[in-house]
């Protein structure tokens, strides 16, 4: 639990990022390897999900969380909510990395920063996941609704899309209606399968792909 695995010297998070912590975590009896990065804390613990994704290298993961971070900061301050920018990924494919023992790790170390970084769901993970991982942490939200949560937050987040995208036609052609229209969609997973729906629903069609051919 203790164990940290440290990435080439030439991977080190660059000081014009800005981030206040950058934590990489491994816990080698689950095969955990993880990297948390809080980019601020100014307006409050940060808050941003957890991704579980198969990065070909520490590099690829470290560069997407470092992104991922910063962009949660300015999100959660045009949210109006009292939260900074945090972000987590997980390296491994979920399909046949994720257990228990790995997310309980996950959660151990989640709650040795003291509060300072608040973990969701994101790709990869799911409500269900966020009840193990608080077995281990206070800091988790997106719980199922049975254990206290809101359940499955890419609900709303494919209705705020929809609605985005109703916003910006108003302003383009004078209307919020997507009927007839054609509307591309890049990945149709948790959040992209309903925006696909909601498409449907309002008359659109839509072009997808997706780097998962099940889905």
């Amino acid at each position: 639990m203790t164990d940290v695995f440290h990435p080439s010297t030439d991977l080190a998070p660059s000081a014009s990022h800005g981030h206040e912590q950058v934590v990489f975590c491994q816990d080698r009896q689950s095969g955990l390897r993880a990297i948390i990065a809080i980019y601020s804390t100014a307006l409050g613990p940060s808050l941003g999900g957890t991704r579980f994704y198969p990065y070909p290298d520490e590099g690829t993961a470290l560069a997407d969380v470092l992104n991922l971070s910063r962009a949660m900061a300015y999100k959660n301050a045009l949210a109006g909510l009292d939260h900074g920018g945090g972000k987590a990924v997980i390296i491994g494919d979920p399909a046949t990395h994720k257990s228990e023992a790995l997310l309980r790790a996950y959660g151990r170390f989640i709650e040795s920063l003291g509060g300072r970084y608040i973990t969701a769901c994101d790709i990869g993970t799911y409500s269900e996941d966020m009840d193990i991982i608080a077995r281990e942490s206070g800091h988790v939200t997106g719980r199922t609704v049975p254990n206290g949560g809101a359940g499955d937050s890419s609900v709303l987040t494919a209705f705020g899309v929809f609605q985005g995208m109703r916003a910006a036609a108003e302003q383009r052609w004078g209307s919020p209606s997507l009927e007839g229209r054609l509307v591309g969609v890049e990945g149709v997973g948790k959040v992209g399968r309903r925006l696909v729906a909601l498409l449907a629903g309002a008359g659109a069609s839509a072009v997808i792909c997706d780097v998962d051919p099940g889905a």
